[in-house]
């Protein structure tokens, strides 16, 4: 059941722009609520309550939520939430609530018909842990952190069973252990859901030691679904590539396992090709496919960057209007004096340099969308007459006195707290309720894990498809620097880099030291002026197999150029035959595979050398 309009602190962006930036460690929940969605922040320590009830830290509206319906107990050892025998249950991830129940990054809680999808708060690798599950994530951590240290393959699996297992754990793990290597861990991550951790697999199709484990656990449970994740390509970090994981298996058939990029989503909107991954940003593109098929007004809040744009032109293509014109207007680049004539029009000698009639960007907009990018600045006056041509589908032009109907929805957006624009006067309060009927938060690319990797590779190849150059692969440690930046710039920040890498970097690997001095825990400047970074790109890259290096590099850089080196060096003694050349070096068959696709190195038995993929 849809909640009422929602009052200013129901849709308020918190902790969007202005002085407050949010700590990108901190653990929240993203609500999705009827028309709108918020943030709501849970405590570092202590209890929330949820429900309908007055007394409840996260007070929700919606009739489907009891008035005392669960609680969210946080503690140093993570977050649980327990159900209070609410009369619709709380479920998470589509399963009923029992006992107290760990919350992952990723997992997405139902209270009622209130969707909530948890971001859980960044732990040290040391972290002590004491119950199982987060042995077993601690466990996970270290054995990220040192594939990514020392550039070594890890994959991670999934077993989703179809209804929670009460008993018979022990066939299941009988199967697994028998096998198992000395550095591979398994457990529960609740009663329907299985983690395998598994160092030295690289997650390849086929690849011996991932094809065993996955026979094993669907011959355990042939109706169970499996997912895999590989570190660095679908993660960086535990909490992401269990998420990752966990999403491809809902996406496998029963009794079949998928890998993690099944789980992400190419949406096609008329040519505007959006990748959605995240289970937040799953969830509001659903929500606003279903706002799509009503005439509300949207409000999509979110920083700079963060793909407002693409939301707002996503509520256009799924509704009514798609076959109608989409017209997108930056309010804060319109000049000062001339807002009202770019919105409404204007009549020939209306004021100087009118020397025609105009109709204004709403009046062209008829039949279709407007999309008012970053509304909170507009002028007082010109918000006034913006509310009543809204209110009255009707609008004047500058220098006229008749009124021409209007016939178009609006979709608004903004980085600002317009909650606090309306306490400081900067905005009419009348209009924010007007414009956020809906209101969807947009979570920024810092928040989104997940979505780096791949929105990187996706980038990447798409600006050196457009120069006309071979892909470039972005290797291991590349990837960990980007997925642990804060992107104030968001989505096209990392879209602006990945064009600048593709122009700049002269070999086959993106390496490191290829991006600004912050992703590389260098100081200065966040982003280098473009000329400085062509020259650093040109001269601290060596041409793929050659083993100079360059003295300003870090030590680990030049140990990577050594190793690569070397491995060029056997393959090319051993005739391209990897199994001869990683024994050559001294390097387990597994790990010589992985890094020679990390590097972009495509080996044909039989032939003299490796050649560039």
């Amino acid at each position: 059941m849809s909640s009422p309009v929602p009052n200013a602190r129901d849709t308020r962006p918190l902790g969007m722009g202005g002085a407050e930036s949010p700590d990108s460690g901190a653990a929240y929940l993203l609500v999705m609520e009827g028309d709108s969605s918020w943030r709501f922040s849970l405590p570092a320590e202590g209890t929330v309550l949820v429900g309908r009830d007055e007394p409840a830290d996260l007070l929700l509206r919606d009739e489907s939520v009891s008035r005392r319906h669960a609680r969210i107990l946080v503690t140093e050892e993570g977050a649980r939430v327990v159900d209070l025998g609410s009369h619709n249950g709380t479920l998470i991830n589509g399963r009923p609530v029992e006992g107290a129940h760990l919350l992952l990054s990723g997992d997405v809680l139902s209270f009622g018909a209130v969707l909530a999808v948890v971001r859980a708060r960044v732990r040290p690798v040391a972290a002590r842990r004491t119950l199982e599950t987060e042995r077993l994530m601690a466990h996970l951590r270290e054995e990220v952190d040192r594939a990514l240290r020392y550039s070594r393959p890890l994959s991670v699996l999934v077993l989703a069973l179809p209804e929670p297992l009460t008993g018979g754990r022990d066939a299941v793990e009988a199967l697994l252990t028998a096998e198992a290597g000395p550095a591979e861990a398994m457990g529960w991550l609740d009663a329907a859901h299985l983690l395998c951790v598994l160092p030295e697999v690289s997650g390849e199709a086929g690849e011996d030691g991932l094809g065993e484990r996955v026979e094993a656990l669907l011959a355990a449970h042939p109706r169970a679904r499996l997912g895999t994740a590989a570190c660095p390509t679908d993660g960086c970090d535990a909490d992401t590539l269990v998420a990752v994981a966990r999403t491809a298996a809902q996406a496998a058939k029963p009794g079949r396992a998928a890998a993690a990029a099944d789980g992400a989503t190419r949406l096609d909107l008329a040519g505007r090709m959006v990748l959605v991954a995240d289970p937040a940003m799953s969830q509001l593109y659903a929500l606003l496919r279903r706002l799509a098929a009503s005439e509300l007004p949207v409000l999509v809040c979110g920083e700079t960057g963060v793909g407002k744009e693409n939301a707002a032109f996503a509520v256009h293509h799924w509704s009514r209007r798609s076959a109608g014109p989409f017209i997108a207007v930056n309010c804060a680049a319109l000049p000062e004096g001339l807002v009202e004539s770019e919105l409404f029009g204007n009549e020939k000698g209306a004021f100087t340099g009118a020397t025609t009639s105009r109709a204004g960007l709403l009046e062209s907009a008829q039949g279709g969308t407007v999309f008012l990018d970053e509304v909170g600045e507009l002028p007082l006056s010109a918000q006034a007459k913006l509310l009543r041509a809204l209110e009255v589908r009707r609008i004047t032009r500058v220098g006229d006195t008749r009124e021409r109907p209007i016939d178009l929805r609006v979709v608004a957006a903004t980085h600002r707290d317009l909650e606090a624009e309306v306490v400081a006067g900067r905005f009419r309060q009348d209009l924010y309720f007007r414009l956020g009927a809906a209101t969807v938060l947009l979570p920024p690319l810092r928040e989104r894990p997940r979505e780096v990797p791949l929105l990187a590779r996706d980038f990447l190849a798409r600006a050196c498809q457009a120069l006309g150059r071979k892909e470039l692969v972005l290797a291991s440690d590349t990837l960990q620097a980007l997925s642990r930046d804060t992107w104030p710039g968001n989505v096209r920040e990392l879209r602006n880099l990945m064009d600048f890498v593709a122009a700049a970097v002269a070999g086959d690997v993106v390496d490191p030291h290829h991006l600004p001095p912050r992703m590389q825990g260098r100081k200065g400047a966040a982003v280098p002026a473009r000329t400085e970074a062509v020259a650093e790109a040109g001269a601290a890259s060596p041409s793929p197999g050659v083993g100079a290096t360059d003295s300003r590099l870090p030590l680990a850089q030049e140990l990577r150029e050594l190793e690569r080196r070397r491995m060029m060096e056997a393959l090319d003694a051993e005739d391209g035959v990897q199994t001869r050349a990683a024994a050559r070096i001294g390097m387990p068959i597994r790990t010589f595979s992985f890094k020679l696709k990390q590097l972009g190195v495509q080996v044909r038995p039989g032939r003299r050398g490796p050649t560039p993929e």
